[in-house]
C-alpha cells in the first residue's frame, strides 16, 4: 500500500520544488535584514507557512484523478469570472491593483488561481472540439482568453493579464490550431505594444517630433487610418465572399491585425495608469528618469553585476541590506540571490528551473491522454513565461512588469497556484497511459 502511493509521485518535480521554496525562504529571510543585521521582516515565516500549505496541495493534488474534472470545468470557469468581476469592484487596492479580497491581513489574488481554472477549461474546450471546424474553434478560444484577461486588465493588473497570453499561445499550438490563427494574436500582441510605445518614446525620450509618428499622436490622423485600415478589412471580406480568391483573405488578415492594435493602443494609451507608462519610458531608457521609476532597474543591475562569479556570500549583499531595492522579496528576489551567490549560484537556479521544464515536456510526451497534454502544456507556457520574464526583468532586457519568479518571490497566491499547477502535472503523469477521460 504504501509503495502504492509513492509511486504516484514524481520525485524528480518534488525534489526541484523543495530546493526552490528552500531558496526562497533563505532569500526572502536575507531580504529582510537591515545594514545593521537586524531582521525587520517576517515575511520568511509566513512564506514557510505557506509553502508547508502548498505541500500538501500539491501532494494531495498528486494523489486525485484529474480527468473527473473535465465536466466541470465550465462551471470553475464561470465561477473564477464571477470572482474576477467581484475583486473589480470590491477587492483592496495592493501596488495600484485591486486584484484582492480578503480578511484584515488575510487575502488571496483570484487572478492567480484563475490562471489554473483557465488552463483546465481551456484544456477541456480544446480537446472536445478537436475535430470541429478550425476557425471556428479558435475563435471561440480567443473568447476565452479575452474573457479573464479583459477583467484582470481593468483591475488593473498588466503583468497577470499578460501571463494568459503564452499560456493560451502554448496550448492552441499543442492543440493544432493552424499556425496562422496563433499568428493574429502574436502579431497583434507585439502591435499593439508598439504603436502604444511609439509616440511615448518620441516625446519622452526622442523630444522631438517625427511625421511618421504624428499619425499616433494626433486624434484625427489615428481615427482616419484607423477607418481606412477597417475599410480595407471589410472590403478582403466582402471580396472573400463573392470572388472567392485567396489573395482577399490575406488581405483580411493583414488589415484586420493591423485595425486591431491601432484600436488597442488606442485604448491602452487610456488605460495604462501613468507609473506604468513610466515603467516603458524606463525599459527602453532607464536613465531618463534614474532617481524615479527608472531606479529599480538600474539597482537590480548594480546588485546582480557586483555578484561577480561566487557572490557576496549569505546576507552580505549591499543592494538589499541597505534597501536600494524596492520589493526585494517579491519582483527582484533574483537580484538578491545573484548579488550573494554570483553567476554560479545564478546558474545553478537556472539549471533547477530548466528541469522543471524539461520533465513537463517529458510528461507531456508520455501521456496519452489528450486533455492532460493540453493542461501540461498549458502549465509549461505558465511557468516559462514567469521565468524568463522575472529574470529578464531584473536584468534590463524586459520592462518591469510585476511577474514573480515561480516558488522564490514572496507571496501566498502565486506560492499555492504554482504548487497546485505541480500536484496537476504529477496526477498526469501518473495516469499517462490511460487514454480515455474518466468523467
Amino acid at each position: 500500500m504504501k509503495n502504492r502511493i509513492l509511486s504516484k509521485f514524481d520525485f524528480i518535480l518534488i525534489a526541484c520544488v523543495l530546493i526552490l521554496t528552500s531558496i526562497g525562504i533563505t532569500f526572502i529571510y536575507s531580504s529582510g535584514i537591515n545594514s545593521d543585521g537586524i531582521l525587520v521582516s517576517n515575511e520568511y515565516i509566513k512564506q514557510s507557512i505557506w509553502t508547508g500549505i502548498g505541500l500538501v496541495i500539491m501532494l494531495s493534488v498528486a494523489l486525485i484523478d484529474y480527468r473527473k474534472i473535465y465536466r466541470y470545468t465550465p462551471y470553475l470557469f464561470a465561477a473564477a469570472l464571477a470572482v474576477l468581476v467581484y475583486t473589480r469592484f470590491f477587492g483592496r487596492y495592493v501596488n495600484g491593483a485591486r486584484s484582492w479580497i480578503g480578511i484584515g491581513d488575510l487575502g488571496i489574488q483570484p487572478s492567480e488561481i484563475t490562471k489554473i481554472i483557465f488552463i483546465l477549461f481551456l484544456a477541456s474546450f480544446l480537446d472536445k472540439n478537436y475535430n470541429e471546424n478550425q476557425r471556428k474553434r479558435f475563435f471561440f478560444s480567443l473568447l476565452i482568453l479575452i474573457l479573464p484577461m479583459g477583467i484582470i486588465l481593468l483591475q488593473p493588473d498588466l503583468g497577470t493579464a499578460s501571463v494568459f497570453l503564452p499560456i493560451f499561445i502554448f496550448m492552441c499550438f499543442m492543440a493544432n490550431v493552424p499556425v496562422r490563427y496563433i499568428m493574429i494574436v502574436i502579431l497583434s500582441g507585439f502591435l499593439t505594444i508598439f504603436f502604444t510605445v511609439l509616440p511615448i518614446w518620441e516625446t519622452e525620450i526622442y523630444h522631438g517630433s517625427i511625421p511618421i509618428i504624428r499619425a499616433l499622436t494626433n486624434f484625427r490622423l489615428r481615427m482616419l487610418i484607423i477607418a481606412a485600415s477597417l475599410a480595407v478589412t471589410v472590403a478582403g471580406i466582402l471580396g472573400q465572399i463573392f470572388f472567392k480568391k485567396k489573395y482577399f483573405y490575406w488581405i483580411t488578415y493583414v488589415f484586420g491585425i493591423i485595425s486591431f492594435s491601432l484600436l488597442a493602443s488606442a485604448g491602452a494609451g487610456k488605460v495604462l495608469k501613468p507609473y506604468q507608462i513610466q515603467r516603458l519610458i524606463v525599459f527602453i531608457d532607464p536613465s531618463s528618469d534614474p532617481r524615479g521609476a527608472g531606479w529599480n532597474i538600474i539597482q537590480s543591475k548594480i546588485a546582480i553585476g557586483s555578484g561577480l562569479l561566487r557572490g557576496r556570500g549569505f546576507m552580505q549583499g549591499t543592494q538589499s541590506h541597505y534597501r536600494f531595492l524596492p520589493q526585494q522579496s517579491t519582483d527582484f528576489i533574483f537580484s538578491i540571490f545573484a548579488e550573494e551567490t554570483g553567476f554560479i549560484g545564478g546558474i545553478l537556479l537556472f539549471a533547477v528551473f530548466f528541469c522543471i521544464l524539461f520533465r513537463i515536456v517529458y510528461i507531456m510526451k508520455q501521456t496519452t491522454n489528450r486533455f492532460g497534454y493540453l493542461i501540461a502544456s498549458g502549465i509549461l507556457g505558465m511557468f516559462f513565461f514567469h521565468f524568463i520574464v522575472n529574470v529578464g526583468m531584473v536584468m534590463g532586457i524586459m520592462p518591469i512588469t510585476g511577474i514573480p519568479l515561480p516558488f522564490l518571490s514572496y507571496g501566498g497566491s502565486a506560492l499555492l497556484t504554482n504548487m497546485l499547477a505541480v500536484g496537476i502535472l504529477m496526477s498526469i503523469n501518473n495516469r499517462r497511459l490511460d487514454f480515455k477521460v474518466a468523467l
